[in-house]
């Protein structure tokens, strides 16, 4: 969770594209959706999803879009010479868009707070059994706001 107030500053590995996220955060995930096992090569990938508004973006971001599981637009934004990912954005999130937290300069700034696509996880992947864990995406109302 980022608390309202909190900047937290990224970009993408060779320095092209910088950020600024302005906290609140309204929720943190660690996503095991298909699409983001392929566009990240992982397990899982943590996002932070932030009004869009809350991001300050120094340089353009190449974008890929293709069509998510629930049938929306689903478009990824990252820098066209490192191809760091940096967040996400789509029609069914509308205004909200997804920062991915291992862009962020200090990714240890945020802690999840779920599992989300669980359906989607690898065998191998591990969770913190802590944190609640939704079969597809968390019901907004379970979302921190």
């Amino acid at each position: 969770m980022v608390d309202a107030g909190t900047v937290l500053e990224g970009g993408c590995l060779c320095g092209a594209i910088r950020y600024r996220l302005t906290g609140p955060s309204l929720f943190v995930s660690q996503c095991c959706c298909k699409d983001c096992q392929k566009a990240t090569g992982t397990g899982h990938t943590t996002i932070v999803g932030i009004h869009k508004s809350q991001l300050e973006l120094e340089g353009t971001p190449a974008t890929y879009t293709n069509v998510g599981e629930t049938g929306g637009s689903v478009t990824r934004h990252f820098c066209g010479t490192c191809a760091g990912r940096l967040y996400t954005s789509g029609d069914l999130p509308g205004d909200h868009i997804m920062v991915q937290a291992g862009s962020l300069d200090d990714p240890s700034a945020i802690s999840p707070q779920s599992v989300i696509y669980l359906k989607n996880a690898p065998v191998w992947d591990r969770f913190d059994p802590d944190l609640p864990k939704f079969e597809a995406m968390q019901p907004r109302e379970n979302h921190a706001r």
